[in-house]
């Protein structure tokens, strides 16, 4: 048995996503690359190259990344620019999306030899948390003034407009683009291509992936463009989960189990939108998950479970790919779980193991 804890990735689970990926593609016209910022695990790029389009990119890291292991097209954004970043990342970019205007000006005669965007932020969005809302007040995310943008639309040949957030709701999708279609619609007629960007889970179970596919196939023809989207959790969703064992049982007034892995370390953003892991309730008897690390609120959640939870029992916490893998960290020093695939075939393939020299040359 491979020791935990581990995230463990599931090709077939995968191949799900990558199917109904393919059928978006066919049925809409539109290219999807996928977004490292929610997902960069590249050991299963070979077989999500082989139903995606490419990357796109948060950071110059995630644009390297993104050429060197999985190829295709490569779309390369960042908030910020650094003057010593540029050169690098026009070098690995087809498309360079600047945040602001005035990076794009800064950076004009350096990125003049691909093909540039801006981010464009229409002032709503379907973020239910104003931490990842990009329409929150003050937001610093794109460009919003058409008189502004006017003065740079002959430096430009698409918009990258990222607005939702796990939206399920197929109406919500289809209201707010009709939306920026009549605010917009005179600059994006004038564009080659257009990124809605991620959030829309379209591999979640029942969503109307027609009408999705005809409802971007009518936004390419009436504006001309080419639709982009950058799914990241809709790639992987329902395909990983973190491998832990029990170590520890007791009652402080409930019971509770402590695993080999850590909420803070393995699962941060659990802690940072106040969630519990998505662990299913399967019995009688309920139990607390609790992490090893020392912080007080190391805690996945409130389970029930068939059979009373044991020292060394092994327990499967599912969904743990977006946003989990490329945030892993290494407080107190926990080991950091390996990076498991299950092959097709059903075997077990250990693509990284993280050791002490891992955490040492981590911080010096």
């Amino acid at each position: 048995m491979i020791q935990t804890p581990f995230y463990l990735i599931d090709r077939a689970a995968l191949a799900r996503n990558m199917a109904i990926m393919d059928e978006l593609r066919s049925l809409s016209g539109a290219k999807c690359l996928l977004a490292l910022k929610c997902f960069a695990t590249w050991p299963v790029f070979d077989q999500m190259a082989q139903h995606m389009d490419g990357t796109t990119s948060s950071s110059l890291y995630e644009l390297r990344l993104g050429r060197d292991k999985f190829g295709k097209e490569t779309h390369a954004y960042s908030v910020g620019w650094a003057d010593h970043e540029i050169e690098e990342a026009v070098g690995y970019a087809d498309k360079i999306i600047f945040n602001s205007i005035s990076q794009m000006e800064r950076f004009d005669n350096q990125s003049a030899q691909i093909q540039r965007g801006l981010r464009l932020n229409p002032r709503f969005s379907t973020s239910g948390f104003d931490l990842a809302d990009p329409a929150r007040p003050f937001s610093r995310l794109g460009e919003w003034d058409q008189a502004k943008i006017e003065r740079v639309m002959d430096r430009i040949s698409g918009f990258m407009i990222h607005y939702n957030c796990e939206n399920r709701d197929f109406a919500l999708f289809d209201r707010q683009l009709s939306r920026i279609e009549e605010e917009f619609g005179p600059l994006l007629r004038r564009l080659k291509w257009i990124s809605l960007g991620g959030g829309i889970h379209f591999t979640g179970e029942g969503y109307p992936l027609k009408a999705l596919a005809e409802r971007l196939r009518i936004f390419q023809d009436r504006f001309g463009v080419q639709v982009f989207l950058e799914p990241g959790e809709a790639s992987i969703t329902n395909t990983t989960s973190l491998e832990v064992t029990v170590l520890d049982v007791l009652n402080n007034g409930k019971d509770l189990a402590i695993v080999d892995s850590s909420v803070e370390a393995h699962m941060l953003d659990l802690l940072i939108y106040r969630e519990s892991a998505r662990m299913e309730d399967t019995g009688p008897h309920r139990f607390m998950v609790c992490g090893k690390s020392c912080l007080a609120g190391d805690i996945f959640g409130e389970y029930g479970f068939a059979q009373p939870l044991q020292i060394g029992d092994r327990i499967s916490i599912p969904d743990a790919a977006g946003y989990t893998m490329v945030k892993k960290n290494w407080f107190n020093g926990v080991k950091m779980p390996s990076i498991v695939v299950k092959e097709l075939d059903g075997s077990l393939t250990v693509a990284r193991e993280f050791g002490y020299a891992d955490y040492r040359d981590s911080l010096g």
